[in-house]
């Protein structure tokens, strides 16, 4: 009669051990809930710097930076000049050949030599603001300042 008892008690200690291995392979609802939030935060933040990446960083400043007058971060599409992104996001004013005069109620005085030159990511500009076409992540600066 013993044996009858140790054999079903092996028996049920079998199946039990074999129920439990056969659970543990699988993944909790909380642990595929948590995998699927984190793969939805990544995507956002790989959207996020894809969007970064469609936008240009200008700032408006006087005597070589001594005075900030304005910074906008501004959305661009291809082929955009920085006289678009200029007309668009900022009160200007120009001279018939395109030079920009004023910017936000800020004007360049001939008189004082004084005159407004912007820079793309640190370097002088070789061409007009209508002619130069940005790319995403430029930082552009205009500056009012002598042209001595």
């Amino acid at each position: 009669m013993k044996m009858k008892q140790m054999l079903r008690v092996m028996i049920v200690s079998l199946f039990m051990l074999g129920a439990l291995a056969a659970c543990g392979g699988e993944e909790s609802p909380t642990t595929t809930s948590e995998n699927n939030n984190e793969t939805k935060q990544e995507e956002k933040q790989e959207e996020k710097q894809e969007e970064k990446q469609e936008v240009v960083q200008v700032t408006v400043s006087q005597n070589n930076g001594e005075k900030v007058i304005a910074e906008k971060e501004v959305e661009i599409e291809e082929g955009t000049s920085v006289m678009e992104v200029m007309k668009n996001n900022f009160e200007i004013k120009a001279a018939s050949g395109g030079f920009i005069t004023t910017i936000e109620g800020v004007k360049a005085k001939q008189s004082e030599k004084m005159a407004w030159f912007y820079t793309v990511n640190g370097k002088e500009a070789e061409v007009g603001a209508k002619e130069y076409e940005q790319e995403p992540g430029d930082k552009v600066v205009w500056d009012m300042h002598s042209w001595e």
